[in-house]
């Protein structure tokens, strides 16, 4: 059996080669490995979790900067919030018991996994499209968005609804980074397709740099309340990096709809054997 320090740069290697393949919500997948692996409870893996999501997710958004797809008074508004909210998602996770955080988990888990599916089986369509007309959608069946972009200055409007809409998305997610050890990209990218008309690369971006953000706020608020366990976390997170390098010669060359069907069975498969787990431990 290999020690916990092998265990957990070779879990590493695998995250973060996941990550490069997948994208950064490939790192969704760590607290699970690090608790069937390593055994640890979901509280302790929870901060390394957060710290890998936070620097992957990172790496991600300043190549978006680099770009200049970030949304900045978005992203600050999500942020704003879902760094308020999530020490509300670290304390709850203190007070639940073991099972009850197990049995959210597989649930985002399931989530993450039928929206992977979706994506493979209609790699074009954008999660919020509501136009399911097979001949096509005239002007009348289009809705404006509630945060549209002026076409005039390439800037949203911002309206009450697109404000308050963002506020409760930057909120909701922070608080489950803080309670289940995510980044809550599963939240922020599906709302910002459904409540905006911005391109999906824009989305993408502005919601890495929101995770980040919000990631880094809930493994600061984790360390508050207790011990990292740096023997494992440190180790975890560079193979994770190192996972990354070695994943991104493949991401090219592996098709969006091929990635998102092995992400969706990745996490399918995980989020049943959570459920087995603690199903036994009752």
């Amino acid at each position: 059996m290999m020690d916990p320090i092998s265990m957990s740069i070779a879990l590493g290697l695998f995250v973060g080669f996941v990550l490069a393949i997948t994208g950064a919500g490939g790192a969704i997948l760590s607290l699970p490995l690090l608790v069937f692996f390593l055994h640890l409870k979901m509280i302790d893996a929870a901060p390394i979790s957060l710290m890998a999501i936070m620097i992957s997710a990172a790496i991600a958004a300043a190549l978006g900067l680099k770009s200049g797809i970030v949304r900045y008074k978005a992203a600050t508004l999500l942020a704003t919030f879902g760094v308020l909210f999530a020490p509300l998602g670290v304390y709850a996770a203190h007070q639940l018991p073991e099972k009850v955080l197990a049995i959210l988990f597989s649930f985002v888990l399931l989530t993450v996994s039928w929206r992977s599916f979706q994506k493979y089986q209609t790699p074009t369509l954008l999660i919020g499209d509501d136009c399911d007309d097979p001949n096509g959608c005239d002007d009348e069946q289009k809705v404006e968005p509630a945060c549209a972009v002026n076409p005039a200055t390439s800037k949203l409007f911002w309206t009450a609804p697109c404000t308050h809409r963002l506020i409760l998305t930057g909120g909701l997610s922070g608080f489950l980074s803080g309670l289940l050890g995510v980044g809550g990209g599963f939240i922020i990218v599906p709302t910002l397709h459904s409540i905006s008309n911005l391109e999906t690369k824009m989305i993408v971006a502005t919601s890495l740099a929101v995770i980040a953000l919000v990631s880094m706020a809930s493994a600061l608020s984790y360390a508050g309340n207790g011990a990292i366990l740096w023997d494992i976390a440190v180790p975890f997170i560079t193979a994770t990096i190192a996972g990354m390098l070695v994943g991104r010669s493949l991401h090219s060359k592996i098709p969006s709809n091929i990635s998102a069907l092995i992400f969706g069975i990745l996490s399918l498969t995980i989020a049943v054997l959570i459920f087995i787990k603690t199903a036994i431990v009752i």
